[in-house]
């Protein structure tokens, strides 16, 4: 038990450490997705694939990947004939954002993700991972929320409190869920709900909803399950298969 309690104290310090490697001024700059950075970063882009006849100029990911975090941007592509160099706000620059793109065949169109989030989620793997190991591989599923998806036993994790993360959309706290294999996803229902309620759509239930928040935001909904829409309530579910 202390030999685990001892790996966790060393990842969080590990964690901690990598947060101080930019001074303080820095760090408030390189978190703010400014809108004119989100622009320029468009516009190159758009000159890169008309220059190359449609091209894009995102890094090669494996067919499985996500769909929200399958196009990152490949910066070396764009600097300097495009672009001086990556935005402060991107990863390559000591910021904490990725820049995505998404509608890639019709309208491509540059997005974030929070790394931030991605951090936290290591963090509680960190956990589920000692607990799998310790138990034939199973995870702490605790109750059933839609068809394989499920909340987390964090008691069994030996966590304080139920494992969250902070939404780029509201700044509020979405609980992290498992589904069956036992990995870790964020749960976007209330940021869906939100823009249900703020926002006409055309979505019918059975179909994926997440691009609403693409589409009403600067950020993807990453490490997310599909959602679709109760069409009695209006309000967001998870999609089963």
């Amino acid at each position: 038990m202390r030999k685990i309690l001892l790996f966790i104290i060393f990842c969080s310090i590990t964690f901690l450490l990598s947060a101080c490697l930019y001074p303080e001024a820095n760090l408030s700059q390189n978190q703010v997705p400014y809108k004119d950075q989100l622009a320029a970063v468009q516009q190159a882009v758009d000159d890169f694939q008309k220059d190359s006849g449609g091209l894009l100029p995102i890094k090669t990911r494996d067919n499985n990947t996500p769909i929200y975090q399958k196009y990152p941007i490949e910066f070396n592509k764009l600097s300097p004939r495009y672009m001086q160099e990556p935005p402060g706000t991107a990863f390559e620059s000591g910021g904490v954002f990725s820049y995505m793109l998404v509608d890639v065949e019709e309208n491509p169109t540059v997005k974030l993700i929070d790394l931030r989030m991605a951090e936290q989620i290591k963090e509680v793997n960190i956990y589920l991972n000692l607990y799998r190991q310790k138990h034939s591989g199973y995870a702490p599923f605790k109750e059933v929320i839609a068809d394989g998806v499920f909340s987390i036993d964090y008691k069994k994790l030996n966590m304080k409190e139920p494992p969250t993360v902070v939404s780029p959309y509201s700044g509020q706290l979405l609980p992290l869920v498992l589904n069956g294999k036992g990995e870790l996803f964020v749960d976007y229902s209330s940021d869906l709900y939100e823009v249900l309620q703020k926002h006409k759509h055309t979505y019918k239930e059975g179909e994926d909803i997440r691009n609403l928040l693409v589409e009403h935001s600067s950020f993807v909904p990453a490490y997310s399950l599909p959602y679709t829409i109760d069409e009695k309530t209006n309000e967001p579910i998870f999609l089963e298969k």
